[in-house]
């Protein structure tokens, strides 16, 4: 079955509501999307913790685990879950919606709108994607963890970051989710009628100067652990 065929059949699935139409879709990916950046922007912030040392991260880390008795964390991953899995699938189907209405490329592609986030952003959300599930099982569950010790998340932490593969692919992965924060928000702020040349600089200011504080200290954590400041 071709990409056009698949396409049609899922759309003939889907039905007429408001998740089968392109916008709907669009609306669901700029939802989950802000949901997706509130939380890279609190796990960011909270990761601070490392830099005032064992005490106060593993307090932290203890804190996240107890929440409301140990349902807070439950019911943050079930929403994330649920946020990743909805954005993933509108990704996924509106892609599918573009390439079967013009399943013959274009004879010499101009990219005078798009940029090269936007380009890419199948790519880095693959990487993303990946990085997600090695993530988890790096400093959640700890299966791929040189060190592992549930009783001890700072010396995870710092153990973790100490191998250079792993610090690499995390930078690596941080990277790409700067190109796919900076082409998210500007989209976001799109979806959501914020459209006008009063506004576009603004837009643009926001989704850089967000994207830059994200990526730039979540990169810190492994060059800071790489090069000894956390120890």
């Amino acid at each position: 079955m071709s990409v056009a065929e698949q396409s049609i059949a899922g759309a003939e699935a889907r039905g007429h509501g408001f998740m089968a139409s392109s916008v709907g879709r669009k609306v669901v990916m700029a939802a989950t999307g802000i949901v997706l950046f509130g939380f890279v922007t609190v796990h960011m912030i909270g990761n601070t913790q490392a830099y005032m040392g064992a005490g106060t991260f593993n307090s932290y880390a203890k804190f996240l685990q107890t929440m409301l008795h140990g349902a807070g964390i439950w019911i943050f991953r079930a929403v994330l879950l649920a946020a990743t899995g909805l954005h993933i699938w509108t990704a996924v189907t509106l892609t599918l919606d573009n390439r079967a209405a013009r399943p013959v490329g274009y004879r010499a592609e101009q990219n005078i709108a798009s940029t090269w986030a936007s380009r890419t952003m199948r790519w880095s959300g693959f990487i993303l994607a990946v990085f997600i599930v090695y993530h988890l099982m790096h400093l959640t569950i700890g299966n791929v963890h040189p060190a592992f010790d549930h009783a001890n998340p700072y010396a995870n932490f710092v153990k973790g970051f100490q191998v250079p593969a792993a610090s690499g692919f995390y930078i690596v992965a941080q990277l790409c989710l700067g190109l796919h924060m900076w082409h998210g928000v500007w989209s976001v702020t799109q979806t959501l009628g914020l459209v006008h040349p009063r506004y576009d600089s603004l837009r643009r200011t926001f989704a850089t100067g967000l994207t830059l504080l994200v990526v730039g200290v979540n990169i810190s954590y492994p060059v800071a652990v790489l090069a000894g400041f956390i120890h």
